[in-house]
């Protein structure tokens, strides 16, 4: 069981156990996730020690060898003294330390401190095994120090480099097919000397800590930031870890883990809760949670048409890209009924595929809205967008837009109508047969039920209403009533050629 503080609405420290050892804060940028970490180490200096997000990666050629307690200090209070502050690891700014934002300046004191702890235990188990000598016993194996711990972490993040941290410096090696290369720590990649921090950091500190982690993802690759994490939690998992992250995708991954939402700070005060599960995937719902916008649910990928589109026309939304049709139903049906989310509005927009009027009516009671052309692609073919592009390419008459109206109506439409009536008639089953409600409490019911349904769904009478509604906008020669019902996604880039262009 693992212990930690967060602020109630008197913004007094209130304590929380979880079985896990990782809790997670996220919330959108100013929600003040990074003072409700300096919140938590300040009511809790004891037990805890914070990894603010700027870091200082510099560090000299020779680590400064220093005493156990000496360079625990240092570590822990930026101070040689013991502290009732944790103020001077941080750059003095001019004017004071700054915990939010203030250049944290300890890499050398994590070094020191490493290298001052496997000398202790060095030192220790030469201790015993001299004392078991003279007692005429046999001494244990030599156990497992400090840097050895650190060299597995480092190889299993970084498998194709060695790291050697003995003779009061870090060497990091290559490791080639044939001979290997050396370079010296301070000259190593970012991600290799912030990886390095950090395990010198936790894997240094003392018992049972709660260690804070502003902003674990900086400087670290995707590929190596939960390897990474992953490898330090299991070392230490005598520590409670709390991440202060904008990294969704890192807060998803650790699934055990406690996730809070920081939802607002004025200043004294935080509101936050805690992520309840959810239907919505939960990568998306930190997603919605990190950000203060409204939200948008829309069909295709996040390459597709349909967030290109929206996200330009609805710019104060979070467009989010659901794949299908049903999942943007799905998501938004969900996120409205999802308590947890009450202060964001939430919509979905789908195509109007073959989707008749009432099954229209019915989506648009949960937020859902349907476009006024059956595809996406359809809009780059509405008369205001044509005309556009008339008047772009600098034609002075309509010749142009009247010529892809004609092309529309009568080279496609009109000769693929009955196409069209099929796959109309097709959905229109599909959609009533999804909403039937079919008795579960036997089977005989179940089996009358499913007759009784079958039997008022007719594909004749369907056909028939459907082929009156096609062919009269046919003979109307309504364009925009057939842009709404003439689902053929490759039609807008089929018309370049009206304006001397290319097709794609």
């Amino acid at each position: 069981m693992y212990k930690f503080i967060l602020p109630n609405a008197d913004n007094q420290p209130e304590e929380y156990n979880i079985e896990s050892n990782s809790v997670i804060i996220i919330g959108a940028n100013g929600s003040g996730k990074t003072r409700l970490g300096v919140w938590i180490e300040k009511n809790s200096l004891s037990v805890t020690h914070r990894i603010g997000a700027q870091r200082s990666l510099s560090f000299g050629n020779y680590i400064q060898q220093k005493g156990y307690e000496q360079s625990s200090n240092l570590m822990i209070y930026g101070n040689e003294i013991p502290q009732t502050e944790h103020d001077a690891r941080y750059k003095w700014d001019g004017e004071e330390y700054n915990y939010a934002t203030s250049l944290m300046d300890d890499y050398e004191y994590a070094l020191s401190m490493l290298l001052a702890l496997k000398i202790r235990q060095e030192e220790k188990y030469i201790t015993e095994c001299k004392l078991r000598e003279k007692e005429g016993k046999p001494h244990s194996s030599v156990p497992e120090n400090v840097v050895d711990k650190l060299q597995r972490i480092w190889n299993y993040v970084f498998p194709h480099r060695d790291i050697c941290v003995e003779d009061g410096k870090v060497i990091a090696k290559y490791k080639g097919k044939e001979n290997t290369c050396e370079y010296k720590g301070k000259n190593m990649s970012d991600g290799e000397r912030v990886a390095l921090y950090l395990m010198a950091q936790v894997l240094s500190m003392p018992k049972a800590k709660t260690i804070i982690i502003d902003e674990p993802e900086i400087h670290l690759h995707r590929s190596i930031m939960n390897r990474l994490w992953t490898a330090i939690e299991n070392e230490r998992d005598d520590c409670l870890f709390i991440y202060i992250t904008h990294d969704t995708q890192f807060a998803a991954s650790h699934v055990q883990a406690k996730k809070i939402w920081v939802k607002n700070y004025d200043g004294t005060n935080w509101q936050w809760e805690e992520i309840q599960s959810s239907i919505l995937p939960e990568q998306m719902l930190l997603d919605i949670l990190g950000n203060r916008k409204d939200v948008l649910f829309v069909e295709g990928t996040i390459d597709s048409y349909d967030t290109k589109l929206y996200s330009e026309i609805f710019k104060k939304y979070y467009v989010v890209a659901c794949g299908s049709c049903s999942t943007v139903i799905a998501w938004t049906k969900a996120m409205n009924k999802t308590a947890q989310l009450h202060d964001l509005k939430c919509y979905g927009i789908i195509d109007r595929d073959y989707r008749s009027d009432y099954e229209i009516e019915a989506y648009r009671t949960d937020g859902i809205y349907a476009l006024k052309v059956a595809e996406v692609e359809n809009l780059f073919l509405v008369p205001e967008v044509l005309q556009i592009v008339n008047n772009i390419l600098g034609y002075q008459d309509d010749s142009k837009v009247n010529a892809v109206k004609k092309y529309i109506v009568d080279e496609r439409f009109k000769k693929e109508i009955n196409g069209q009536i099929c796959e109309s008639v097709v959905s229109e089953l599909k959609y009533k047969l999804s909403v039937a409600t079919i008795s579960k409490k036997n089977e005989e019911e179940a089996k009358n039920t499913l007759s009784s349904l079958l039997e008022t769904l007719s594909y004749d009478e369907i056909r028939k209403q459907r082929e009156n509604l096609y062919t009269s906008i046919a003979a109307s020669r309504d364009y925009k009533e057939i842009l709404k019902i003439f689902n053929k996604k490759a039609l807008a880039s089929s018309i370049g050629h009206f304006f001397g262009i290319d097709n794609k």
